[in-house]
């Protein structure tokens, strides 16, 4: 049974690979999106970072949106429990308030260095395309034409989050980068 069940959360976490060719950066994208939403479920926050259990979680992007539609149309209708999930687009970081994941295509802009720095210590899954990881909780890195992450628990305790040792599992380790 329970390897049935890392079965299934490995394919609900697509580890498909991206492709060798150029055409793989159309699919880099979706992948990601599907990430940010699949993260959720395995993702424990404090009961005060939310005000009510039906209020939605809210994933935000800033600094750029490498997602487009693609990121609405992977959200559209997906619930984690009673909580919908919905999709911020933010210009400036002080806008980044009331997000439960915020996700920075472009970790070194100085929005996003300023988000980073304003949501450490707060409940908040910070995602970014950076290898190294720039100080967030997840970090997308390609691996053998595979979008994957790393994840610093030290990082998320931090922030009072609590990564599911499913995930955990699933994730590149943050030091080797194996």
């Amino acid at each position: 049974m329970r390897a049935m069940a890392r079965l299934l959360i490995a394919a609900v976490f697509c580890l498909a690979p991206i492709g060798a060719v150029r055409a793989a950066d159309s699919l880099e994208a979706p992948v990601k999106a599907t990430y940010l939403y699949k993260f959720v479920p395995f993702v424990e926050w404090p009961a005060a970072a939310f005000t009510s259990p039906t209020q939605a979680v809210v994933l935000c992007v800033l600094v750029g949106d490498p997602f487009g539609a693609v990121l609405d149309q992977a959200v559209r209708g997906q619930k984690v429990g009673a909580r919908p999930i919905s999709v911020r687009r933010l210009a400036r970081a002080e806008r980044a308030v009331g997000c439960h994941v915020l996700y920075l295509s472009a970790p070194r802009a100085p929005a996003a260095i300023e988000a980073l720095h304003s949501a450490h210590g707060a409940p908040v899954l910070t995602v970014t395309d950076q290898a190294n990881g720039a100080g967030a909780i997840v970090n997308f890195v390609l691996r053998e034409n595979r979008v994957r992450f790393t994840i610093d628990p030290r990082a998320a305790t931090q922030s009072g989050l609590t990564i599911s040792s499913k995930l955990l599992s699933l994730a590149l380790n943050a030091r080797s980068g194996r």
